[in-house]
């Protein structure tokens, strides 16, 4: 028998609670949603006076609050998908990997995704209270927060990899491969478009189209002709990294900061 799943909702719009509470139905109609709340003094009463739901659904900007400070004040034990208006530049904050988000006005198919991610990764995971904490200064701050972690498919569930243990990413035949420092290889599912967007420019750069390269890596740069440039990076990666002539100024001026 399937465990039942445990949901709470905070959202001070009703029209908006309305509709997440009728969509998580019909997807879900085995969970339970087990309180909807409107404010943040609401939440944070139900939250220290009941057991932790095993997801939860938080608007950003409650009518008398962030969300954030509920972790502040209290250890949550629940998953977290926020909920939020903020535009397209403010959502890269929400690249930090214990953490999803559904952008209003919510759609089926994202609250979807959300839901499988939720069934795929955190049963048994607690989530990390740091995530939060980045996320929040990144908001309230205006600042950029970056990838820092992967999730690797694997035969039975899934690998935490690190990125700062990534040499380089590879896409070949439309496969995006992450070689560790040591050497092993890790299909990951994502492109290196998206990388390019979520990973910390002052350790990682797009050489080309087929590579990203962690600066930690890179132990020489090579002329070839033509002005282009080959990158050596340890382990040796499975292709020859040409940079080219375009690219090669901006290369040298990026390794050289």
């Amino acid at each position: 028998m399937q465990k039942k799943v445990t949901t709470l909702i905070a959202e001070d719009e009703i029209p908006t609670q309305r509709l997440l509470k009728d969509m998580l139905k019909k997807l879900r109609p085995q969970w339970e949603i087990v309180v909807c709340t409107t404010s943040l003094e609401e939440t944070l009463e139900w939250l220290q006076n009941n057991p932790h739901p095993n997801i939860m659904f938080l608007d950003i900007q409650l009518s008398d609050g962030l969300s954030f400070e509920i972790f502040d004040q209290i250890k949550i034990q629940s998953a977290v998908v926020f909920t939020t208006a903020y535009d397209e530049y403010a959502l890269k904050a929400f690249k930090v990997n214990s953490i999803d988000y559904l952008l209003k006005p919510t759609r089926p198919k994202e609250l979807e995704a959300a839901i499988l991610k939720y069934e795929q990764w955190y049963p048994g995971n607690n989530i990390d209270t740091n995530d939060i904490k980045a996320l929040a200064s990144a908001i309230t701050e205006g600042k950029q927060s970056y990838r820092s972690r992967l999730l690797v498919p694997m035969a039975d569930g899934y690998l935490k990899l690190n990125v700062d243990d990534v040499a380089c990413f590879h896409s070949s035949q439309k496969i995006t491969t992450a070689y560790t420092i040591q050497g092993k290889p890790h299909i990951v599912d994502t492109t290196l478009e998206k990388l390019e967007e979520e990973l910390d420019p002052q350790k990682f750069t797009r050489a080309n189209r087929q590579f990203i390269l962690n600066i930690n890596a890179i132990h020489r740069i090579e002329n070839w002709f033509n002005g282009k440039l080959v990158v050596k990076i340890n382990p040796e990666p499975p292709e020859k990294i040409v940079v080219s002539r375009e690219r090669a100024r901006n290369f040298k001026e990026w390794l050289n900061k």
